[in-house]
């Protein structure tokens, strides 16, 4: 038996709406779809730009233990052309970056982007 192919990567979040609005504005994502499912959980599925594979979140019903994402628990990370024109783009929508631009080993360039609960977005641009 052999995985076939990778889906999505489930994220729980307190706060659904304010969590796409950040997806959206920050990074520019579609939600794909909305449901809820068989325990009550509000879910959004975002479209992953140039992937098969989307960004699963998921807001459970009230009563459920609230999200703590520790520092440093998982990020999600991107490519971005241009990290300087990304990054003043983001913070002109009120995003600003949380940590760099720096510049790694292999000359790429790397920044972080706070997302709500708590979660790192970690944007990259290729050494050229």
């Amino acid at each position: 038996m052999a995985i076939k192919k990778f889906l999505h990567t489930r994220m729980r979040v307190n706060d659904l709406e304010l969590t796409l609005k950040f997806y959206r504005e920050a990074l520019g994502f579609a939600v794909s779809r909305r449901n809820t499912s068989p325990r009550g959980a509000q879910l959004a599925f975002l479209a992953v730009p140039n992937s098969d594979e989307e960004i699963e979140l998921c807001q459970m019903p009230p009563g459920a233990a609230s999200v703590q994402v520790q520092p440093d628990l998982m990020h999600l990370a991107f490519e971005v052309e241009d990290l300087e024109k990304f990054a003043a783009d983001a913070k002109a929508k009120g995003y600003p970056l949380s940590d760099g631009p720096t510049k790694t080993g292999s000359g790429s360039l790397i920044a972080f982007l706070d997302a709500p609960e708590g979660y790192e977005v970690e944007l990259i641009q290729k050494a050229r």
